[in-house]
């Protein structure tokens, strides 16, 4: 993907390219081909965490082509910004111990990484925003070297017009505080760096994808109440889970023309409950146009004419360049085709014991409504699930969120009497051990008594030592120097002390 310029027949032929995937999806759905269809796929975990890099003085280190030398284990890969690397989890079982078993060769595989790292004086940071990074720190020469890159943020950039600008009203440290804002612009897409997630694979029977994609939608905002771990950027006091709003901004096409008009976001929640995977695809043709438009010379129809299953090269692209927070997933392992949810909606960190559980909560609670006598999703608009995305993301646990027959309620409270029963039964249906089950729903509900998240801890943190006299440049690096060794340790962040 090195072609640094398309032109008007390229964008006509990469439009009709995806359609004809659009409609390759239709037809084998109609048809019954993917591998999954009629039955349930054996449950599987996937998941990829990415992972900041600082020096010895908790800056951003511009490292990331040494350390992956360094690490030289290809399940670790470059990332966006010179200062990211990700860490691919290739899928596993997801029943009995297998999720103890997972957080153990997660825990092994980090350390080995970090003790490696070092050797290059970096080291890794399991964080959704890392809270050194400065405004200087998204000039366009912090890019990584790979050529997608540079052509994605050219692409951007050309549908903009202009440079980007974020702006933030943030959500005051304590009462006594006063309210923060963030107003920045700069000429590349690196404030989208900033923002490191952890991203969760389900693979789902084509029937059974709408169910789960709108669940998976409905709990958005309590995922985020229960796990920011965002809360500052260019030293600046912002949401609990910041990560939202600025990869809404770092990615948006559109000048604030397109804006006024309601062209549609490419970082997008959606607007509507769905009835198949062909819905969202469907969108992506009908609202999105290519970032990236580069094609290949198969016809996914002709593929299935002749009995073959198409790659959907196109259609695979272009749907990466759409950023839903539920993101569907087509994909071909072994010549067969099956579907995935991709939940992208939180943070990385702060440990791997609180990566595990963030996982456990969701698959569980997913579990749970997709088998529920009644859909949720029929007993709750859409908008508000939107709604409690943003709610939750700006003030955490201390956020109102709407949810059927209890009407607007805490994260922690609606997880305490709700929902922490409803992942206990779906982790159960999924085969989950109650060994495992005990040991990572405990901690959402130490998480939820508490009322500490890592953002919450990274607030009270800041605070405290700027309450002693630090600066905020100085409280935001020694807060995250503590917290690197509490990260290390290991220990869940309800439990932190300030």
């Amino acid at each position: 993907m090195s072609k640094q310029q398309f032109t008007g027949e390229d964008r006509v032929r990469f439009r009709r390219q995806v359609g004809r995937g659009t409609e390759a999806i239709a037809r084998m759905l109609a048809d019954g081909l993917f591998t999954d269809q009629g039955r349930p796929p054996k449950p599987l975990l996937g998941m990829e965490v990415e992972l900041n890099l600082v020096d010895e003085d908790m800056q951003p280190a511009m490292a990331n082509a040494a350390v992956l030398e360094a690490i030289a284990d290809p399940d670790y890969q470059t990332e966006l910004g010179q200062f990211n690397i990700e860490i691919n989890v290739s899928p596993r079982p997801f029943t009995t111990d297998d999720t103890i078993s997972l957080e153990q060769a997660l825990r092994t595989s980090l350390n080995r990484a970090e003790q490696r790292a070092a050797q290059t004086s970096s080291h890794l940071v399991m964080i959704g925003m890392l809270p050194t990074l400065k405004s200087e720190h998204f000039a366009h020469h912090w890019i990584s070297a790979n050529p997608r890159y540079d052509l994605l943020n050219e692409q951007i950039f050309a549908a903009r017009g202009e440079d980007l600008e974020i702006d933030i009203t943030g959500v005051p440290l304590t009462d006594g505080h006063h309210t923060e804002h963030l107003r920045t612009s700069t000429d590349s897409i690196l404030p989208e760096a900033a923002c490191t997630s952890l991203q969760l694979h389900l693979r789902v029977a084509p029937e059974d994808f709408a169910s789960h994609w709108n669940a998976a939608q409905a709990i958005a905002g309590v995922q985020v109440a229960l796990a920011g771990n965002s809360p500052f950027l260019a030293e600046t006091a912002l949401w609990h889970e910041s990560r939202i709003p600025v990869f809404e901004q770092a990615t948006d096409t559109r000048p604030l023309e397109l804006k006024n008009q309601g062209v549609r976001p490419r970082v997008w929640f959606g607007e509507r409950w769905i009835n198949t995977i062909f819905d969202l695809f469907e969108e992506n043709t009908r609202y999105f146009p290519a970032l990236l438009p580069v094609c290949t010379d198969t016809d996914p129809l002709a593929e299935l004419d002749d009995g073959r299953i198409p790659t959907l090269d196109e259609l695979r692209l272009h749907n990466g360049t759409v950023y839903r927070w539920n993101r569907p997933v087509y994909d071909i392992h072994e010549g067969q085709a099956h579907l995935r949810v991709e939940n992208r909606v939180l943070p990385a960190g702060p440990t791997v014991v609180d990566t595990m559980a963030n996982a456990a909560f969701y698959y569980g609670v997913v579990r749970g409504l997709v088998e529920s006598d009644r859909p949720l999703w029929s007993r709750m608009s859409f908008n508000a699930a939107a709604e409690n995305l943003q709610s939750g993301a700006r003030t955490g646990m201390e956020s109102q969120l709407y949810w059927p027959d209890v009407g607007w309620v805490r994260p922690d409270e609606l997880v305490l009497r709700r929902l922490l029963v409803l992942a206990e039964d779906g982790l159960q249906r999924f085969g989950v051990s109650d060994k495992a089950r005990k040991r990572y729903l405990s901690v959402i509900e130490g998480r939820c008594i508490s009322r500490q998240t890592g953002s919450v801890w990274q607030r009270q943190a800041v605070a405290a030592r700027e309450r002693a006299g630090e600066s905020r440049t100085q409280a935001l690096h020694g807060m995250l120097r503590d917290y690197v060794t509490q990260m290390h340790e290991g220990e869940p962040v309800h439990t932190w002390e300030v």
